[in-house]
């Protein structure tokens, strides 16, 4: 593949024309000028079903771990619990299709207080959840309901910082008038999630918030500075200070060792190609912990065996396909970067799930989106997907500030 440029040299009076191999980013740009479409509802459409697709087997590997480790009583309950859980994602996925980022947006800055209240009252008594030595969850008094605020702080964040850098317009380039000013805000979510301790929720989130400013417009270095400087500072202190932390790396390193590591290892080996078959595993009641949430992974490769594994990854696989095929195809500017934040946030989340069981990442407590047990991650993840999708679907809205219609940016 070439392209010609320059004067082209004469051989017996025919005119030769001079080859350029292209460059790695020409490529790029060449490849996303083929994925394009312009009609956004197909790639929605597909990445709709591909979530559908994926909440179908994580139901179908919930209802069979819960009926293989609990007794008939807790089963059902368990089964009412997970349908109750599915039914509030679709119904969460359908309600942001509705909504979209462009009717959201009026209301940001008060979602962006409400949810940094949020990330705040996990260190306040009577509304901090402890779990495993992590204050992660913020239990409402009064009603047995508690939810993860890092999760839904991770979809206001990217829908603020969209917001700012259409705003900003050309300013976004300037460090002090744009960069800055994001930045600090962004920290103070990323501090408040990282003390919780949450060190891999916080550089998810960290990936994310300046992932979205790239796109916006931001100048590279002004985010792959603060991602290796903060990210990297902020990785060094914890695993100097946090014993957990730090024995998990070691682990990562093979300098010791973890049962529940070894025997996640073992459950997906024992699955071969097809697997023990569904309900039959025996890792889950031989004291792996979290096999139905952490390591659900794992679960799939031990009872769906290889044929299941490649399947979950070719089902995120063509989320990721769909969801680069449906970002370029976007033509409103603020829709089109919200899209890419929030796919980006769920694309993320899964590749580390994975790379976490699979033993290429130090071990971390992070769902695989629509199929871990947990409801605050299934319904979070769902919203996430819906409100991107809502930009192919939404009718036209006024901008809140003429700003707001500046051409679009593909940057």
């Amino acid at each position: 593949m070439s392209r010609f440029r320059g004067r082209a040299p004469v051989q017996a009076g025919v005119v030769v024309p001079k080859e350029r191999q292209l460059s790695l980013l020409e490529r790029l740009d060449s490849l996303t000028q083929r994925v394009e479409t312009p009609d956004p509802t197909k790639p929605a459409m597909a990445l709709f079903w591909c979530v559908l697709a994926l909440m179908g087997v994580g139901l179908l590997l919930q209802l069979n771990h819960s009926a293989t480790t609990q007794s008939p009583d807790v089963f059902w309950a368990g089964m009412w619990s997970q349908l109750g859980f599915r039914v509030a994602a679709v119904c969460a996925l359908l309600f942001g299709i509705r909504l979209g980022p462009s009717r959201l947006r009026r209301y940001i800055p008060a979602l962006t207080v409400l949810v940094l209240i949020a990330l705040v009252l996990v260190y306040v008594p009577g509304f901090a959840a402890s779990k495993n030595g992590s204050r992660r969850w913020v239990a409402l008094p009064f009603i047995n309901f508690s939810f993860q605020p890092s999760e839904l702080a991770r979809i206001v964040m990217i829908l603020w910082v969209a917001d700012r850098c259409i705003r900003l317009k050309q300013d976004v380039q300037d460090l002090k008038k744009g960069v800055w000013p994001m930045l600090r805000f962004g920290l103070v979510a990323f501090l408040l999630i990282l003390c919780e301790t949450d060190l891999g929720g916080a550089l998810l989130f960290l990936a994310c918030f300046l992932a979205t400013m790239w796109v916006g417009g931001a100048r590279p270095i002004h985010v792959y500075g603060p991602l290796f400087g903060v990210g990297g500072v902020a990785f060094l202190i914890v695993v100097t200070f946090v014993g957990y932390i730090r024995h998990r790396i070691e682990m990562w390193l093979g300098s010791s060792l973890n049962d529940q590591v070894v025997r996640s290892g073992e459950a997906i080996a024992s699955g071969d190609f097809l697997g023990v078959g569904l309900g039959h595993g025996l890792f889950r009641n031989a004291r792996v912990p979290y096999l139905e949430s952490d390591y659900v992974f794992a679960l799939t490769g031990e009872e769906l065996g290889l044929f299941g594994m490649l399947l979950v990854l070719g089902l995120f696989l063509a989320f990721l396909w769909f969801a680069l095929r449906y970002v370029l195809s976007i033509r409103e500017r603020y829709d089109a970067l919200c899209a890419f934040g929030l796919l980006l946030s769920v694309g993320l989340q899964a590749m580390v799930h994975a790379q976490v069981v699979t033993g290429l990442a130090p071990p971390k407590g992070m769902p695989l989106p629509f199929l871990s047990h947990g409801g605050t991650s299934l319904v979070v993840s769902s919203l996430a997907v819906g409100l991107a999708l809502g930009a192919a679907f939404a009718r036209p809205v006024e901008p809140p500030s003429p700003t707001s219609t500046a051409a679009p940016n593909r940057s």
